[in-house]
């Protein structure tokens, strides 16, 4: 009897220190591992989100900027690391559905590595072109590239990028050829439109907004169904020049697989909190981001449905590993 006693003492005892660790996480600074370079579109977004969420959570959040392979390094650092909440990634679609259509061989399973915490906001994009050009609108773009063709160079963040593909799927709509020019990351991709190295380029609005109010360069196109609020002299791609063009990518965080449940939960809670807060969802819109917020198990289902998307729409376009 003594020894059930003390038995059930411990398992008391036990549960109780569980309780307290769990209501207690997180006790120290949480990393977030950014597979894009600095100042792209998620990557704004997640400073943005995640300042709120530290302040809420009573820890700092670092960004940790790993750039390079179109994102599969630091995917597999998050793939790699301790699944106990001190971690979490801040990813886009293209290194979580574009580019493992990419690769027969991929260092993680974007379905079996990760745990999706949230689709924090999708990305609205536009299409942009350097001052020197002379494009105002996609249709410019379309004419000139009908007129030399394979002879305009467009501007990506790398091989199976969101620039890549926005770009195949409107050359290959507009029955155009251009020629791409990958870079290790949006940002740089980005800066060369603006100084005239390279013509065009589509780009996260996160990226560039603050280029195009600025003068640096000109925003000739949105990849949304309506105009956008915060440009709204800036016609839709579809309106002016492919009709029925609509294109957008989404910031998305995950933790590594195996992450418990109450962290992911509370990691969700703390998504959720931070995005509903009325100054990070100005400061979101006002970039040209779309505020979402989901569940785990939404994210989840998302991710799948666009893995096997842009399985489909990468075999049509042709676009492979370059």
């Amino acid at each position: 009897m003594r020894l059930f006693h003390a038995l059930v003492a411990a398992a008391a005892l036990l549960v109780g220190s569980n309780a307290v660790a769990q209501t207690a996480y997180p006790e120290r600074p949480i990393k977030m591992i950014v597979p894009l370079a600095a100042a792209s579109a998620v990557d704004v977004a997640a400073r943005i989100v995640t300042q709120k969420m530290a302040e809420n959570m009573g820890q700092q959040i670092v960004i940790l900027n790993q750039a390079g392979a179109s994102g599969l390094i630091g995917a597999e650092q998050l793939a790699r690391a301790a699944p106990d909440g001190y971690t979490i990634g801040g990813f886009n679609d293209s290194v979580m559905t574009m580019v493992p259509n990419l690769h027969a061989k991929m260092p993680w399973d974007i379905l079996k590595d990760f745990e999706p915490v949230s689709l924090v906001a999708t990305v609205e994009w536009g299409l942009i072109a350097g001052n020197n050009t002379g494009y105002k609108t996609a249709a410019d773009l379309i004419a000139a590239a009908k007129a030399a063709p394979g002879k305009i160079n467009y501007s990506s963040g790398g091989p199976g990028s969101p620039q890549h593909l926005a770009m195949a799927m409107f050359a290959s709509n507009a029955g155009i050829s251009l020629t791409h020019v990958p870079y290790k990351g949006a940002t740089q991709a980005a800066t060369d439109v603006a100084s005239g190295q390279i013509p065009v380029g589509f780009q996260g609005l996160g990226t560039v907004a603050a280029l195009v109010r600025g003068g640096q360069l000109r925003l000739i196109g949105v990849t949304t169904e309506k105009r956008l609020p915060q440009f709204p002299d800036v016609p839709t791609v579809s309106e002016s020049g492919l009709p029925g063009f609509f294109f957008n990518s989404w910031f998305a965080i995950l933790a590594p697989a195996g992450t418990p449940n109450d962290i992911i939960a509370r990691l969700n809670a703390e998504v959720l909190k931070a995005v509903g807060d009325p100054e990070v969802r100005h400061k979101l819109e006002d970039l040209g981001f779309t505020v979402r917020g989901t569940s785990p198990g939404e994210l989840g289902v998302l991710t799948r449905e666009q893995l096997a998307k842009y399985a489909r729409v990468m075999k049509e376009m042709g676009i492979a590993n370059e």
